[in-house]
Formats: structure tokens, sequence, C-alpha cells
């Protein structure tokens, strides 16, 4: 219900930044959030109330994530912008591995609702920080030439370098939400087939870490991006994840401490191209549609998310459950998908960045 709700709201909240500061928008979906998981806390009492609280943590999420990136964009100069969407996905990336800690360590002295608490106080200092402190704009120019409406996105797919980036976006996502909704299950039963009954990382340590070193990767990556040209990271990123993608099931299966080393590795190699990717897609929209351009480059990405998690479970089950080679053939099918990724990002040609060193090096 998250993913289906910020699915089909995200073009809607997104898109309106093209016609009124992102920053009330930002501010809204924020204000949404805090309500979702206060709600969560106080109301949520079997599976339609929860759902309900979930949907709307979907709408808040649609109107924080991307708008919160156009936020940054119309206040930072071309140059800077890559190292600001860094800087974005480097804070939620942080905050969303430490989350897991801190839920737990919530849940063990409050309870699960004290959990849901700590989220939306979290939220509202999201909310107060923007509201003091991020500048608004006091007017929005309309585009000068060739007007076309709010919610017409055929622009945005006509640009062919942005939807080269979002592509490699969907593909991106649908392999990086299935690693990360999947990874303790496959640490859990390689453990268990294993005998590694009191491992030292547990499988939800080694979570809360490939995410951590996720997200250095993703700083990393942009930084080689702007210094050796972005096509350049994003397509040896891709052709690395898909080798990696065919081999770690097969392979970690056979040691609880080899599957996490290939978990960590893979979840660097994952997360290289994510703030490349993103950047990628900001950077080549015209500056009038660029939330409409973020917002199919979100629900491109977002469509790979939903879907990555429910195909790995649906190979599972065909292969007769949790085995060595149902977790092989499952990780396998993520190296198909990054490579179907890397052919429509060849195809479509994308160009570097204002301020990419290695621009002139990788423009077509």
């Amino acid at each position: 219900m998250f993913y289906a709700a910020y699915a089909l709201s995200v073009p809607i909240l997104v898109t309106l930044t093209d016609r009124i500061d992102a920053r009330r928008v930002y501010l809204s979906g924020v204000a949404l959030t805090v309500a979702s998981q206060l709600g969560f806390a106080g109301f949520a009492d079997g599976f339609w109330s929860a759902m309900a609280m979930r949907a709307l943590a979907g709408v808040g999420w649609a109107g924080t994530y991307m708008t919160g990136l156009k936020l940054l964009a119309d206040r930072v100069s071309p140059a800077l912008m890559s190292r600001a969407v860094a800087g974005h996905a480097a804070s939620i990336g942080i905050a969303g591995a430490l989350s897991f800690v801190f839920a737990g360590a919530l849940s063990r002295g409050y309870g699960w609702r004290g959990a849901f608490v700590g989220a939306g106080l979290s939220a509202l200092i999201a909310w107060l920080i923007v509201f003091w402190w991020a500048p608004a704009q006091s007017s929005r120019k309309a585009p000068e030439a060739s007007p076309v409406a709010l919610f017409d996105f055929r622009p945005v797919l006509r640009n062919r370098s942005a939807m080269a980036y979002a592509l490699a976006y969907c593909a991106h996502t649908w392999e990086m939400n299935a690693l990360r909704g999947w990874a303790v299950a496959f640490l859990a039963y390689v453990a268990a087939t294993t005998g590694e009954r009191a491992p030292w990382l547990t499988p939800t340590v080694l979570a809360t870490t490939m995410g951590l070193v996720g997200t250095w990767a993703s700083v990393v990556g942009n930084e080689a991006s702007i210094r050796l040209g972005r096509q350049r990271v994003v397509k040896l990123a891709m052709m690395s994840c898909a080798v990696w993608a065919c081999g770690i099931g097969f392979l970690g299966s056979r040691s609880y401490a080899l599957a996490g080393a290939l978990v960590l590795i893979y979840g660097v190699l994952i997360w290289l191209d994510s703030s490349s990717l993103t950047a990628g897609a900001a950077g080549s929209a015209d500056p009038h549609r660029r939330g409409a351009t973020l917002a199919v480059h979100s629900m491109a990405g977002y469509a790979g998310g939903f879907v990555g998690p429910i195909v790995i479970g649906w190979i599972l089950d065909l292969a007769g459950g949790m085995s060595p080679r149902g977790w092989g053939l499952a990780f396998l099918h993520l190296g198909v998908i990054t490579l179907l990724g890397q052919v429509a990002f060849r195809l479509l040609s994308p160009r570097d960045l204002v301020g990419d060193r290695g621009a002139a090096a990788t423009r077509p």
C-alpha cells in the first residue's frame, strides 16, 4: 500500500512544483508523514486501519522525497546540483539505515507504538527545519516559450537523456529494493542451513551495515561521475551488478561469512550509481519541467521497487521454497533486469551534466 499510494500520488505532487514553490508541497508531504506515523501509533488496530495509515505514509513520502530534491534543485546552481543531489540521497540513506536500530531500541523500551511515535516526531523535526531555514520563493515564473499543460508528460517522455536515466533508475530500484527486502531472509537462511547459530554480525546488523556502506558508495559514485563522466560510471556500476547478481545466490549459500561479504559488496555496487542516476535526470530536465521530469523518474524507479521484491518471492515459490537453487535463480533474475536497464541506457544515449569534468570525453 505504501508503494501503491506513492506511485499514484507522486506524478501529481511532484509535477505541481513546476507551478508552485516546492517548499509548500514538501511541508505538506512531511505533515502527512507525521500524521501517518502518529496515526499508526494511536489508531492502527487491525489490517484495514494499518493499511490506511501506510497508504497515507506513501502519499506523504511522495510529497517529500522528490519534492525535497526539486526544492534543492531550484536553489542551487547547475554546477552544484550533482553534489546537492548526492547529499540529499546520502541523508536519506543514512537515516534509513539507522532507522532499523532506532526503531528496535524504541520498541524494546516502549513497544511498537512507541517506535511509530518516534518516527512521527522525527518527521516533525524535519518539518520544522524546512519551515524555519529553507528560504521561500516569492514567485514562480511561467515558461517563457511553448507553454504546456501542467500534467502533460509528453515533453518529458521525448527527452531521451532524462528517460535514459529514468529507465536505468527503474532497473536500479528494482534491484536495490529486492536486496533490501530479502537480504535478512537470505542471510538468516544461510545461517540456519550452515549451522551458524550465533553469528557475530546478525542478519539485521549486516542489513544496517549494508545501508550505511551503500550510502557512502552513492556519494563516492557521484564524485566519480563528476570526474570521469556520468555515463561511464553508470555503465560500469550496472555491469558489475549484473555479474555479481549471477553468483551471489549460488555461492553465498555455502557459508554465512561468504554470504555476508557478498551482500555487503553487492550493496556497494548497487548504490554506486544511485545518486548519479537521479542527478542525471534532474540535470537533463528542462528547468520549467523539472518537477514533471522528476515525477516520471520517480514513478519509473518505484515501479521497479514495487515489483522487484515480489518477483524474488515468486521465484522462490516456483523453486519450491528457500534453497541454494532457489536463491541462485532469484538473484540471477536481478542480473537480467540490470542488463536490460543498461541496454536501454545505451540505446537512449544520455548526456553528462554541466560541471562533470568527464563530460567532453563521453558526450555522444
